[in-house]
């Protein structure tokens, strides 16, 4: 008999829907032992301690084409260990290897954490089976930072054939900027009186994107780079050009969160949690300067100026990357 609970859907890649809305209760002996992104197999304690939890464990998992499970291989067998003739189960309706990237999500989301060299061996599949993926889209799957993918990217060969990659919003985006650059150039053309902010909004990319073109326009150069100069901060080609034009980050902790773990005694009366407000204060402050610091940059500089930023963000990110390792230790798989 189906157990009906709220609904329940996971969007995979391309946004194509790959989960029903329904829970169903099936015969234990209908599922099968499936792919894991664990290199090293199960882990046997964790088995132990989910069969001795109280209370019901979430639904795992299962392929709906080939009944083996997708996520909750513990689960399976803690049921199978408590002699549980029925097991909840989630049907997935995918290919298989949409299926491994769905349970390589699954276990960065929730359950026991993955090994780094589990998450590494996992963005390298991935990277081959989707080469349409972004970095950025692989390293939130994968729980590993975005300059770490874009180095087994570059070291596997993994190559878009559609010339365009797929973020982490479920957008396509070319590989390359010159579209945009040629849309800045156009609109220009059109509004040469119109202020950065508005080309930048009107052709969808970064205001220092459009100050470049806008710069390449009165010298009566080509609006997209074909090759590079010297300048006082080094040397820039056209293969330090950014390989997308990327929206500002979406997601960012309100100030009313900031607000809250400002006045949280937790964190004011010890040095670290001090350390770390202060770190979180002058980054917002630091923020608002930004986008007009963008706009200003010398173009020589620019592309040092995006490493740095880079490297800085890979470090927030990292962090929350830890923070997020924490939370998993106490959760069930």
């Amino acid at each position: 008999m189906d157990r009906k609970y709220s609904n329940v859907t996971s969007t995979g890649v391309e946004g194509r829907q790959v989960v029903e809305s329904t829970i169903t209760s099936i015969p234990i002996d209908r599922v099968l032992p499936g792919e894991s992104p664990r290199l090293g197999g199960e882990d046997e304690q964790h088995v132990f301690r989910l069969a001795a939890a109280e209370g019901p464990l979430p639904p795992i998992l299962v392929d709906q084409k080939t009944m083996r499970v997708v996520d909750g291989a513990h689960r399976l067998r803690a049921a199978l260990l408590n002699g549980r003739r029925t097991i909840d189960v989630q049907f997935f309706d995918g290919s298989r290897e949409d299926a491994f990237l769905r349970a390589v999500e699954a276990n960065i989301e929730q359950g026991l954490p993955l090994t780094r060299a589990d998450r590494i061996a996992a963005a390298l599949r991935i990277l081959k089976s989707h080469p349409e993926m972004s970095d950025r889209a692989v390293a939130k799957s994968t729980g590993i930072g975005t300059r770490a993918v874009a180095t087994l990217r570059r070291s596997s060969g993994s190559v878009s054939e559609s010339g365009s990659r797929i973020g982490r919003d479920g957008k396509v985006r070319p590989l390359s900027g010159a579209q945009g650059r040629l849309r800045v150039a156009e609109f220009i053309r059109q509004n040469p009186d119109a202020s950065l902010r508005q080309v930048a909004r009107a052709a969808g990319v970064s205001p220092a994107t459009a100050l470049d073109v806008r710069r390449r326009l009165a010298r009566g150069e080509d609006p997209v780079p074909t090759s590079g100069g010297a300048g006082d901060c080094g040397k820039k080609n056209a293969k330090d050009a950014p390989a997308t034009e990327r929206p500002a980050p979406a997601g960012a902790p309100s100030k009313a969160a900031l607000d809250k773990l400002m006045r949280d005694p937790s964190l004011r009366q010890n040095e670290l949690g001090r350390r770390l407000l202060r770190l979180l204060k002058e980054h917002e402050m630091v923020a608002k300067e930004l986008s007009d610091i963008a706009a200003w940059a010398p173009t020589h500089c620019i592309h040092m100026m995006v490493e740095l930023s880079r490297h800085n963000s890979q470090v927030w990110d990292d962090f929350a990357q830890d923070l997020k390792q924490r939370s998993w230790a106490v959760k069930i798989d």
